[in-house]
């Protein structure tokens, strides 16, 4: 398919003969998800996957120690999918390597998922499908993540893979159909980071869509942790982790929407340099002292 390019910083709606679509995520290329994905948004556009050999969950917009690593790219094909990758590295990486070229002409949008596990609350902070949209923002490309909670055990954004046969991928995938043919007819002049979180629910059980605010915890985290000794080795332990009960979060936020029956939608901001009087004060003090001279 012929792609004409166009310039992102200009204000002008964006128009493209086809919309190149990069499909990543963080479980890896053989993950349902990711498939699901693909077949769900190929209509939209030329789809390319670039996804991790393996499991990056949790890797959140890392690259890796790139002075160390040797990256490895492999061919492989993935139904609805023009071409497709792996590279040994989290989805960031492989979203760093489409912006410069690595793949052919670099994308016009990045779209990661679907991941199994909810990524809501804090959980965007560890999230590598998130992490994959974030860097395509970095390159000034709009990025949509798809998560789908987990019926069962799942915990900040991830499920455990015996619980994964109930997942119902083709309500997540209905709602990718829908979101990614939404940005693809009208891509947007300034790169955005959309956060979509799927109920695990038949389509017709859904109560709708809301945008909701990111809260400050998730459904189900992490309670306790401590140290036990592995057998046979000396001075070395496991880390056992304890996992709390659900608590219920208020619906205005993307973990109490879910839980609802709502697809959560949730645009998420750049970082930015946000101004504390107190902290401020406190800083400057101690920076004045060092340099011996006032702080701006």
């Amino acid at each position: 398919m012929n792609v004409r390019p166009f310039t992102r910083e200009r204000g002008e709606v964006t128009t493209v003969d086809s919309v190149r679509i990069l499909v990543t995520n963080d479980d890896g290329i053989d993950s349902t998800g990711l498939h699901e994905l693909v077949r769900a948004v190929s209509k939209h556009g030329d789809v390319i996957v670039v996804a991790p050999d393996s499991e990056y969950s949790g890797a959140s917009a890392s690259v890796g120690a790139l002075h160390l690593i040797h990256p490895e790219v492999r061919t492989t094909t993935v139904e609805g999918a023009s071409e497709a990758f792996t590279v040994s590295g989290p989805p960031a990486l492989c979203v760093l390597f489409a912006r410069m070229g690595v793949f052919g002409a670099a994308p016009d949008l990045v779209v990661a998922g679907i991941n199994p596990g909810a990524n809501v609350g804090r959980a965007v902070y560890h999230s590598g499908t998130v992490g994959a949209a974030l860097t395509a923002r970095n390159g000034n490309i709009s990025g949509v993540a798809f998560s789908q909670e987990v019926s069962g055990f799942g915990i900040e954004g991830q499920g455990w893979d015996d619980v994964l046969s109930s997942q119902l991928w083709a309500t997540a995938a209905l709602v990718a159909d829908k979101v990614v043919g939404a940005l693809c007819s009208n891509l947007p002049t300034k790169p955005v980071v959309l956060n979509v979180n799927v109920p695990n629910l038949p389509v017709d059980e859904l109560k709708g869509w809301r945008y909701t605010e990111v809260g400050l915890t998730v459904p189900r985290s992490m309670r306790k942790a401590t140290l036990e000794p592995r057998p046979g080795h000396d001075g070395s332990f496991w880390v056992k982790m304890e996992y709390g009960d659900s608590v219920p979060l208020p619906v205005e936020e993307d973990g109490g929407a879910v839980a609802a029956g709502y697809v959560a939608l949730s645009w998420l901001s750049r970082f930015r340099h946000e101004p504390n009087g107190v902290a401020d004060a406190t800083i400057k003090v101690a920076m004045n002292a060092v340099a011996g001279s006032q702080v701006a």
